[in-house]
This record gives structure tokens, sequence and C-alpha cells, in this order.
């Protein structure tokens, strides 16, 4: 063991009347673990927040998006074969997506009406996992069993604003109607609710409604033609570059949107809050530092005489510079140990710590109601950790420096001269 690193865990031993300074150590050292405990937990959280709103608009959402710039894809099928060709496309499915109202009573919503072929949507999309009453089956002609009427899976939240359920008829109106002598008459009909969906996220619930493609293209008059064609990819995170290669094979009139531009802000909120936040939280491991820095000036001021006898026994500048910087190293990295540890401990079982909080205090952190969380989401990633650990060890290190300059330029004759 090099004499240096030896000294250096013999001053961390403070002696009785070096009580103050351990305590100061002590309090350095627990600033750091509080400081990179709180900055796991906290990046776990916004993490896993961020991975269940992924999640949740994938779920719903297909991963690439293909429209035409010039109205309705009359030709779909055509492009969706070239589409499957392209690399990296898994699945693709037709989609209509039109703005009408429904109309239950005496209630009257506006909602954005999507037709689907259920058979290829299951490929591209998780939709029919978010239907939690009902069946995606009712859709097709005859499949439900309460009335002749074609099929419509709504909202949660939609449901409940009609005041509707399964089984019920509901009038679906587009205001794209008929062109009469008497003007333009909205074009009506209705459906029966076969089915009820909650995704989790409330513009979904409460603005969606979905029905089977061919009965989507009778009620809007499209004949064979789609809105545009819903792609899966193997990549989810490589979107951009296969929409490249889409725009490419297609060509105009046709372009492609990926899941990233469609939701770009609500990510680069998330993405910029999670930044923020880390560096708000690293100001917890800077207070830590200057901690450290405080105990070391103290110790170099106690330890003035042996720092005149080690030079005067042929050590260094830099030797004596180099046993404070273990000393402030090793504040540094046992915080960040046992830091690591117990925020992996709390970040790994956070869910099963808030439930046992919310039993036994009866508060409830988040209402399911409000927040539509079914669990509290956290995920660990180990980049994030070794991060935070570097920068923690980091920066206890630049809080050594300047104390440790200090005593390596502490004069012997000055130190002993009164001795």
């Amino acid at each position: 063991m090099p004499y240096e690193l030896f000294v250096a865990l013999r001053y961390l031993r403070a002696k009785r009347k070096s009580a103050f300074i351990s305590i100061i150590t002590f309090i350095s050292t627990l600033g750091v673990a509080l400081g990179v405990m709180a900055l796991i937990i906290v990046l776990a959280v916004m993490t896993g927040f961020e991975e269940d709103l992924k999640e949740k608009i994938l779920g719903t959402n297909a991963h690439i998006v293909v429209l035409n710039g010039g109205g309705p894809m009359d030709d779909y099928r055509g492009a969706m074969a070239k589409l499957k060709a392209v690399p990296g496309v898994v699945a693709a499915t037709p989609f209509i997506y039109s703005q009408v109202m429904l109309s239950s009573g005496k209630n009257v919503s506006g909602v954005v009406l999507r037709g689907m072929e259920p058979a290829s949507d299951l490929r591209v999309t998780n939709f029919q996992k978010s239907v939690v009453q009902g069946s995606v089956a009712g859709l097709r002609p005859g499949g439900s069993p309460d009335g002749p009427e074609p099929g419509i899976i709504i909202g949660k939240e939609l449901a409940r604003n009609l005041n509707l359920s399964v089984g019920e008829k509901v009038s679906v109106i587009s205001p794209l109607g008929t062109l009469t002598p008497l003007g333009m008459i909205p074009r009506m009909k209705p459906f029966r609710v076969v089915g009820v969906f909650n995704t989790g996220m409330y513009e979904y619930d409460s603005t969606l409604a979905y029905v089977e493609l061919a009965q989507a293209q009778a009620f809007l008059s499209l004949g064979d033609g789609v809105t545009g064609i819903q792609l899966r990819v193997a990549d989810v995170y490589q979107t951009g570059g296969i929409s490249k290669e889409i725009n490419r094979t297609l060509g105009y009139p046709y372009y492609s949107r990926d899941w990233m531009q469609m939701n770009k802000n609500i990510l680069f909120a998330l993405k910029t809050e999670k930044m923020v936040m880390f560096i708000i939280l690293t100001l917890i491991v800077l207070v830590a530092a200057f901690g450290i820095a405080s105990t070391l000036f103290m110790v170099v001021m106690e330890k003035s005489k042996d720092i005149a006898i080690l030079k005067s026994m042929g050590g260094t500048g830099t030797s004596i510079m180099k046993i404070f910087v273990l000393e402030g190293v090793v504040i540094g990295v046992i915080g960040t140990f046992f830091g690591v540890l117990f925020g992996l401990l709390v970040a790994l079982n956070l869910e099963s710590i808030v439930t046992v909080v919310q039993n036994l205090t009866g508060f409830q952190l988040f209402s399911k109601d409000v927040y539509y969380l079914d669990h509290f989401p956290s995920r660990v990633i180990p980049g994030d950790v070794a991060l935070i650990s570097i920068t923690a060890v980091l920066i206890s290190f630049a809080a050594t420096l300047y104390p440790s300059w200090q005593a390596s330029r502490l004069p012997p004759a000055q130190a002993l001269r009164y001795e």
C-alpha cells in the first residue's frame, strides 16, 4: 500500500480531540450519499414515467403513418406491398381517420372516427389489448348479438361522457353530408357499442372511436379508399431513417411521419425535465463537496505539524497533495457507494414502498382518476447509475484540489516554529 493512502486512511480515523472534524467528515459523506440516492431514485421514476408514456402512445398508434397529401389513398394495396418490402418494416394495415360527432340521447360529443382492419391491425398496434369490455370481434358484420347495427368501440371516458355501455346504440353524424336542394344534410348512421377500451391516456379515451374499415368507407363514401397506412417496424428508435426510405420509395404525393414526430412536444418536455432534474439534484452533491473541502481545510490546519515532519523526512509536495486528495476521494467514494446501494434498493422496490405507505397512511400519492396510473413506474438504467456515480466521485475529487494544494505548499520551518 502506498504510504500516501495509508496516511490518508489514518487521518479519516479521527482522534478524540478531533471529534468535530470527524462529525464534519460524516456529514460530508452523508451529503454525497443522499445526493446520489436522490439522483438515482428521481431519474428512475422519470425514466419509468417516460417509458410508460411511450408504451401508451405506441399501444394506440403505429410506429409510422403513411399519408397521401392529395386526399384519400385509393391504391392502398399496391402501396402496402411496396411498404412491406422496405427494410425494417414488419407489418402494415390501412386505416381511416375522420372527425365526426356521436349522439346518444341528449349527449353529443365530437370524436375522431377511425376505421380499422381487426386482423391486420393486431400485427401493427396494441390497441386490441386495451379493450377492457366487449371484443374487437364485434366490429365484424353480424358480430354483435344485440342487433343488426354495425359495431363501434369507444373509449372509457367517452363512454362515461355519453352515458353508454356495451350493447347500447349510438348515432354517428358526419358534417360532410349529402348535398340536396335544401342544402347540405349531415350524414347519420346508427351503430351499436360492442366494446370499450382504456389506454390510460385521457386524450385517447375521450376522443377516439373505432369501427370496421368497410363500415367507415361506406359511411364516409370513400369507396375503396383509405386515409393512410399504419406501419410497425422492428426498432422503434430507427423510425427516422425508415421514414426517409419510405418517402424515397413511394415518392410524391405520399409522405410518412413517425411516432416521435407526432409526439415530439411531449417527448421533448420529458427529456428536458429529466435533464433539469439531474442538474438540480447534482447541487446536493455540490453542497456535500463543500463539506469535503471544509473537512480537508480543517485537517490541514490540524495536521500542519505532521505535514512538516513528512516534508523534513523527504516527502515531496506532490506526496502531501496526494494524501489529502486521497482522503477526499475516499469520502466521496464511500458516500457514492452507500448512495448507490440505498438508491437502488428504493428505486427497484419503489412500487411496493409506495403501496405500503399508502396502506399505512391512507393517503393516495397519485389518484388513478387524475393521473391514469395503475402502478408507480420506476426503471433503473445502468448507464444513468454509472453517470451519477462518476459525477459524484469527480465532484468529490474536484473539491479536494485546492485544500490539498494548500497543504503541499506549507513550509516545514513555519509549521515547526512554535512546536
